[in-house]
This record gives C-alpha cells, structure tokens and sequence, in this order.
C-alpha cells in the first residue's frame, strides 16, 4: 500500500509513529508531510529507513493509498491544524489512519467526507468490543513469550520489539510481535491498542494476542509505558500480567534521569528498576530481566559502547542498542 505520514513539526524526534512504520513497515511510503523541515528528504534525518521526500501539505504529496497520522502528542488529542490535510486526502478518496484517543470516524466532517468519496477512516486504537477479563492462561501457550519493559514511555520498547523480532526470523526462528500500541499495530495490520481498552479487559485482551499467536517458536510482546510512571503504569502492568511472559528485556535512553513530560519524577536506578519488574511478575510468571536495550540515538559511537557497557554491568545481564548494534546478544540472552 502506498501511504503518505503526517508528522508535522515533530519529524523525526517526536513522531515515534511515522519512524516506526518508515523502519518496519510493509508500506511504499512516498512522502511524509511535516512544514517545518519540508524541501529536505527522511535520509537526511534518517539514513537506515526508507527514503521519502517531506513535503509541506497533502497538496504535493502524489497518488497514495491512505494517509497515516504519525505522531500521537500526549493524550492522543487531534490537531486542528491537521484538519487541512486530513480533509484533502478524503476528498482524494485516500484512506486515513489514526493512532489517536479522538476517533476520527467519529469526526463528524471526516465522516462525510468519507462517505462522499468512498475513503475507510481507520482508527487504530478503537478495541474490539468481544474482550473479557483475563482467565491467567497466557503462560500455557508453546511459544517462548518475551516481554519489552522500559523505564518511561518512549525508550525503545517498539523498536526493539521489531529488532528482536527480525533478528530471530534471520536465524530461521518463527518468532512474531504481538502489538499493544498504535504504532506497532500500524507495523503489523493486527493488535489491540492496550491503552484503549476497558482497564477491567485490559490484561484479558494481552491474553487473547498472546494466545492468537501461540503456536510460534517466539512471540516478543510489545510493552507500553513503564511500570512506575506516574500517569502510564496501569497499563504497563495490565500487559505484565495479562501476558505471563517467561522472560523481560528492560529498555531505556541513555543519559535519561527524569520520567520524559514528568520531570518532577526522578527515575529509580536501572538495578531497581528492574527488580522492581521482577517482583510485579514473580506472582504470574516468574519472568526475570535476561537482557537490557539501551537507545543511544543522542550519542556518538564511543559513548554509545561505553553506556551500553555501563548497563550491562548495572543490570549484571547482555545489553546492546539493538538499532546501533544489533539484538543478537539479546536473541542469545533468552532463556
């Protein structure tokens, strides 16, 4: 499918969607829409994904498929000032994708504009409505199940997620991620957005993706906001314990201190941390931390080795930057 992002004015830093999709996903993407650094190309920000011109409006983006929103601010809020390219690509008859709380299908404007000319509004994050509480049965599937914590939200748990994922395919393992967020069921065209759903349902629908996908070799679960964030950690631990993992990957950005847009909030020291995540699974899985993923985006290569061996060693477990790098040591690292 041919698809234009949207990532206006938070390409490629805060558009954790549109990276996600331009590294892993299926799609051709011919353009990605962001007016602060339209006229530039995504290898000039990004030379190992796909390559794009960033174009202003969907005025200049040619003949697509569908336009993907690819940034979620916090909240999952919508922006008026998208509504100009949203509009635009309806009445091109493209399809529009979302990852947002506001559902666009619910959008009254877009609703009509869709119908007028045959385009699909996709919400991402919209639940499926069969969803139950969870029976604790994940822990039977055949698979060996993995499970990406991080300390804050945005620490590479997605990316590594994927990482994993490809990595383990290349040494002839079926191995599969299962999605929990926008972004990754993006990815993959399947999932469940854990952060949508009833939080009574919430660990039962981990389960149910668990269980889908139970027959591979692997299934590396794709974890969400971290376990003592002040807004995000009930559904950090709905996938903890709705997953039943057998093993935890612990992620986390070099250098960060503070939980990100909490910065009132210290983060605990990475050995706590994940003590602190084996204590919450012990009681449903006994999954310990085997390996770290640390994102040294913001470093040069000799810091980047040499934080990656300072977290290792603080962990007492392998640690790579599985972009950077690669995952093999967290591949081999699994029980």
């Amino acid at each position: 499918m041919d698809v234009a992002i949207l990532a206006h004015d938070r390409f490629p830093d805060d558009a954790k969607t549109a990276v996600g999709v331009l590294r892993y996903g299926d799609h051709d993407v011919r353009a990605v829409l962001d007016r602060s650094t339209a006229g530039e190309r995504v290898r000039d920000h990004l030379p190992d994904v796909q390559d794009a011109p960033i174009v202003a409006s969907m005025d200049e983006v040619p003949d697509v498929d569908a336009l993907l929103i690819g940034i979620a601010p916090i909240g999952g809020g919508f922006e008026d000032d998208w509504r100009p390219d949203v509009r635009t690509a309806l009445e091109r008859g493209c399809d529009v994708i979302a990852g947002l709380h506001y559902m666009l299908s619910a959008d009254e404007e877009f609703a009509a504009l869709a119908a007028d000319h045959g385009a699909e509004l996709r919400d991402l994050r919209r639940p499926p409505e069969d969803l139950s509480v969870a029976d604790g049965t994940a822990g039977a599937v055949d698979a060996d199940v993995v499970l990406t914590v991080g300390t804050d939200c945005s620490t590479g748990k997605m990316t590594t997620s994927f990482e994993l994922r490809d990595a383990a395919r290349e040494r002839g393992i079926d191995a599969a991620v299962v999605p929990t967020g926008q972004t990754g069921i993006a990815i993959a065209d399947r999932g469940i957005a854990i952060d949508r759903v009833i939080a009574d349902f919430a660990a039962g629908a981990v389960e149910g993706l668990v269980e889908e996908q139970g027959d591979r070799d692997l299934l590396i679960v794709e974890g969400q906001g971290a376990l003592v964030h002040p807004a995000y950690s009930g559904v950090t631990t709905s996938i903890l314990h709705g997953a039943q993992p057998d093993a935890l990957v612990l992620c986390h950005v070099a250098g960060r201190e503070v939980v990100h847009g909490y910065e009132s909030f210290p983060l605990p020291a990475v050995e706590r941390y994940a003590d602190l995540y084996e204590r919450m699974a012990s009681p449903v899985s006994g999954a310990d931390v085997v390996a770290g993923a640390l994102n040294t985006r913001r470093l040069d290569e000799s810091g980047a080795r040499d934080a990656v061996a300072e977290y290792g060693d603080a962990l007492g477990v392998p640690a790579t930057d599985p972009v950077r790098f690669d995952a093999d040591e967290i591949l081999e690292a699994l029980p």
